[in-house]
């Protein structure tokens, strides 16, 4: 995770960009294709991590969730990147505590909390949460 995060570091700003306008960075950089391909790596490592450690459909759904999540609640790259390491470790901190007082497995309490906070989010997001679409906005407000 550590190594991950530091790679992440290292990469961030070619990878912000690919991901807004790949051409614009091809165009001033030759970085978008050597930061695709480490985030790629990053992806795999982290993914075949995930794997022993929760099995490979918690281990996609917790890659998966977090971003689900993030996306109802935030415009921006940076506002996402934040919601979904929130929601992330909101849902493995309850999970573990579900998991510990019921006797759950950990792995699905986590999963379950995900689950629960996604659904949630499409309901009450704030960006086209179900609920907030409903409501009519106040006159000139978005």
């Amino acid at each position: 995770a550590t190594l991950t995060m530091i790679a992440l570091a290292v990469i961030w700003r070619p990878l912000v960009i690919e991901c807004v306008d790949p051409l614009f960075l091809r165009a001033v950089s030759h970085a978008g294709a050597p930061a695709h391909l480490a985030f790629l790596a990053l992806v795999v490592i982290n993914l075949v991590n995930g794997f022993q450690a929760l099995g490979t459909l918690l281990a996609v759904g917790l890659m998966i969730l977090p971003a689900g999540i993030a996306k109802f609640w935030a415009r921006d790259i940076t506002g996402m990147m934040m919601v979904a390491v929130a929601a992330a470790m909101l849902s493995g901190y309850a999970g573990l505590v579900l998991s510990f007082s019921t006797g759950v497995p950990s792995g699905p309490a986590i999963i379950l909390v995900a689950a629960v906070l996604y659904v949630l989010s499409v309901l009450f997001g704030r960006f086209g949460g179900i609920i907030r679409k409903l409501l009519p906005a106040p006159h000139l407000e978005a």
